[in-house]
């Protein structure tokens, strides 16, 4: 997946004279706060040096993620075409670009940011974006946000993992009372990721939320530790973007893991495959989660002819709609 040509543009313009080895330095140490996921009261982009390295490295793996979730989500709602939009810890607007490319729809969008530096950022990225209405503002992830009415969309794009475990569930019920339709949560394709999803998928479907995806199921996840759901989306790298990072590949893979709820029932699907197909000669082996709340794995082999050529246009995180025996 590339970014919109529009707000690749703009990034570049970002980007434009400063120094590679300043990028790489300060995308090395951002990287390193990611991964450890590290909470100590400080921002992890708190200068305009670590914005730009974000922009350089992070905004495009976590466009295509928040992309791929949006566009999982629009497919069991079809219905759903959001006038407006709220994106909390939204960086430099990333969520709000994505769903602009997924919904035309979309007219007004709010964004809620505390670091000045992706702020400043965003603000100017904004200038591409074809919608009307873009509002910022400056605050926590985990602030209450002050009365106004309730968003079609809501998004919260890598951001639990950044928050203490004790403002996860009240800032999700604060969202979720700020949801007119659909929530939208996307953490990180981790073990830790696939935890905070299911702790917020539990308390969400408990407040009354309709399941969208990537669950075909309300019921509780099926897996286990030391297994976990997540998926993946290759992105495409820029010139730039491997200066920063140090490879050698025009792509990387970011694996993510996402929960889609709504106000209004989803189409229901039967199963969504959960894990890369592994094929082999005249069989292919699908794990699936189904809608019956139960995950395993599944063999189709070329003697079902039928079942076997849609098994093997099957990719990680596809839904099937009706099972592979046709129910």
């Amino acid at each position: 997946m590339e970014l919109p040509p529009p707000l690749r543009e703009a990034v570049d313009r970002e980007l434009h004279g400063v120094p590679t080895a300043d990028l790489a330095r300060a995308a090395g140490a951002l990287s390193q706060r990611y991964r450890a996921e590290t909470r100590d009261g400080r921002l992890h982009v708190s200068d305009d040096l670590s914005a730009r390295a974000y922009l350089a490295t992070r905004l495009p793996a976590t466009f295509a993620a928040v992309r791929a979730a949006m566009s999982a989500a629009a497919e069991l709602r079809p219905d759903f075409t959001p006038v407006s939009s709220l994106d909390v810890g939204a960086g430099p607007g990333t969520a709000t670009w994505a769903a602009v490319q997924c919904w035309g729809s979309l007219a007004d969008a709010e964004l809620v940011e505390a670091s000045r530096a992706m702020r400043a950022c965003g603000v100017r990225l904004a200038g591409a974006l074809p919608i009307a209405q873009v509002t910022w503002h400056a605050a926590d992830a985990a602030a209450r946000r002050p009365e106004a009415a309730p968003r079609d969309l809501v998004t919260l794009a890598y951001v639990l993992g950044e928050l203490d475990p004790a403002a996860r569930g009240p800032l999700i019920e604060r969202l979720w009372t700020a949801t007119a339709d659909m929530l939208l949560i996307v953490e990180p394709g981790t073990p830790g990721g696939w935890e905070r999803i299911i702790a917020a998928r539990a308390l969400l479907l408990r407040a009354g939320a309709h399941m969208v995806a990537p669950c075909p199921h309300a019921q509780d996840c099926p897996l286990a530790a030391p297994d976990w759901c997540h998926f993946a989306r290759r992105v495409a790298r820029s010139r730039v973007h491997r200066l920063a990072k140090g490879g050698d590949v025009p792509w990387e893979d970011e694996k993510f893991i996402y929960l889609a709820v709504a106000r209004q029932p989803a189409v229901q699907a039967a199963a969504r495959v959960i894990a890369p197909p592994r094929a082999a000669s005249g069989r292919v082996s699908l794990k699936l989660c189904r809608g019956d709340g139960t995950a395993a794995e599944q063999l189709v082999t070329r003697r079902e002819a039928a079942l076997y050529k849609t098994a093997r246009r099957l990719a990680w995180g596809d839904v099937l709609r009706d099972g592979l025996d046709g129910s």
